[in-house]
């Protein structure tokens, strides 16, 4: 595979074959891009590759880096949030021919700082949201409509346009709810860089203070916390299950996220001062 002109996003340092290999669709590397393939790979993406922030509270987050990116969540397993997941899944599909855009956007309101990264691609004049690094999204691709309604499951998930002086933006909402706010100025790498210092260093948001590991599986969504762990299956009453801090950690790692011994006991304290406070 070869790239067709050099990115400043480096996403030639991105292993195709074994991102493919690792969420199961080796295949997809012989696929045309459209929109059957990108639907195939955002949900084996979300299904199999963890939002975590474990390594920000262990202090060795290795950064944001194309390198860092692809060791994190495809070599050693150790899952990641916005900035790692929306380049991995952008440069894969730059790779694989499709045109895409990053987004950053303003969690939660509009007054918020730029510190979530979303893709934007586009298929026959149709922008596509993808959103592989927030936890609880959409399991599949989203039309750009204004207002359509995109069900998945119980969840039903809507974007709304605003038109602002300087760009437009897309309020994106679950259940009616407002989630994050991405708007369509330029992004350059730097910028990554700089929403990474912020959340995982400056205690901006709530990266540092708690526990948040979430994957899609084949039949729902879980989300593990310091408090507790919450399942979600479509047609069920939402579960929530208080576990000890040792139990919580079992809960990370039965997410996919791979942790050794030291770090282990590291957070298993962690968790349990985390209740305390």
């Amino acid at each position: 595979m070869t790239v067709q002109q050099e990115s400043p996003w480096g996403i030639d340092e991105y292993d195709v074959s074994e991102y493919l290999r690792c969420i199961g669709l080796s295949e997809a590397i012989r696929s045309e891009p459209g929109v059957e393939l990108l639907r195939d790979l955002h949900r084996a993406h979300v299904e199999t590759l963890p939002f975590s922030n474990v390594q920000i509270l262990l202090g060795d987050h290795p950064g944001v880096s194309p390198t860092s990116v692809q060791a994190s969540l495809v070599t050693d397993h150790r899952g990641g949030y916005c900035f790692e997941h929306a380049q991995l899944f952008s440069g894969v599909l730059e790779r694989l021919g499709f045109d895409v855009r990053r987004a950053l956007g303003r969690v939660g309101s509009p007054n918020n700082t730029r510190t979530h990264m979303t893709v934007v691609v586009m298929i026959d004049q149709v922008q596509y949201l993808c959103d592989p690094g927030f936890g609880f999204s959409v399991r599949e691709p989203m039309p750009l409509i204004d207002g359509r309604p995109h069900v998945e499951g119980d969840r039903e998930f809507t974007a709304v346009r605003h038109t602002e002086a300087a760009a437009q933006v897309w309020e994106f909402r679950r259940d009616g709810e407002p989630q994050h706010f991405s708007d369509s100025l330029p992004v350059v790498p730097v910028d990554v860089h700089a929403g990474h210092l912020t959340t995982s260093r400056d205690g901006f948001g709530p990266f540092m203070d708690h526990l948040m590991v979430m994957r899609h599986t084949a039949g729902g969504h879980v989300t593990v916390t310091e408090e507790a762990r919450t399942v979600r299956q479509a047609g069920r009453p939402t579960r929530r299950e208080r576990l000890s801090p040792e139990a919580t950690i079992d809960a990370v790692e039965e997410l996919g996220v791979h942790i050794s011994d030291s770090e282990r006991a590291t957070l298993i304290d962690q968790v349990a001062d985390m209740r305390r406070s």
